[in-house]
């Protein structure tokens, strides 16, 4: 099997990268081939980059990893998540006070799922993603964007991976951790190195399953 781990920093795989002693972009494990992509951080450059390697090299499956925020009270810092939807929250137009998705303007879909696969951590929690240029930080676009979509966590990559991903027929897992609540900027109740640790226990656990 063909494996391409995506993430949008080194940061947020160092440990995996070490486990595997990856130094270059592709390896063998277990007769599988095993290759990373860093993409630079938002949709742009995920986009961009996937574009670029998926059209030259064919895969089985994607796994994206990062850190992500949590609007969900439920999901401690820390908790390792597996999206199962994400959405473009932010693509669309203004009228008014009014938010007006593509959907409803007839110009595309700003939800989407990733291709089902067999392959994955079950008993991680499945939730509901949104994919933002910019992370929120004010109580009243919060409050505005959990009555529009009740999402459980938001990321600045992850429906952009999973658009690439589908266009191509990729089956994609992409896992997040909690590194911080979704509230008015506070990085003293931010856990980012735990977020890190665990998200990389799950995702070697994933890759020594297959």
């Amino acid at each position: 099997m063909k494996v391409l781990v995506v993430a949008a920093t080194e940061i947020e795989i160092q440990p995996f990268l070490s486990r595997f002693l990856i130094e270059n972009s592709t390896i063998s494990y277990r007769n599988h081939e095993l290759s990373f992509l860093l993409t630079g951080v938002g949709m742009v450059a995920t986009a961009y980059s996937l574009g670029k390697e998926l059209n030259i090299n064919n895969y089985d499956l994607a796994i994206n990893a990062g850190i992500a925020g949590s609007f969900d009270s439920l999901l401690d810092i820390g908790t390792v998540v597996k999206i199962a939807e994400d959405h473009f929250s932010e693509l669309g137009a203004e009228n008014g006070d009014q938010f007006l998705t593509i959907n409803e303007l007839g110009l595309g879909n700003s939800k989407i799922y990733p291709l089902k696969t067999t392959i994955g951590l079950l008993d991680l929690k499945s939730v509901i993603g949104i994919t933002v240029n910019t992370v929120h930080g004010n109580k009243y676009s919060i409050a505005a964007t959990v009555k529009r979509l009740n999402p459980q966590i938001e990321s600045m990559e992850g429906a952009a991976f999973f658009f690439a991903c589908n266009d191509v027929g990729l089956p994609s897992i992409q896992l997040r951790a909690i590194s911080n609540r979704v509230e008015e900027r506070n990085k003293a109740n931010w856990n980012i190195n735990l977020a890190v640790q665990n998200l990389n226990k799950r995702l070697i656990e994933l890759i020594e399953t297959l």
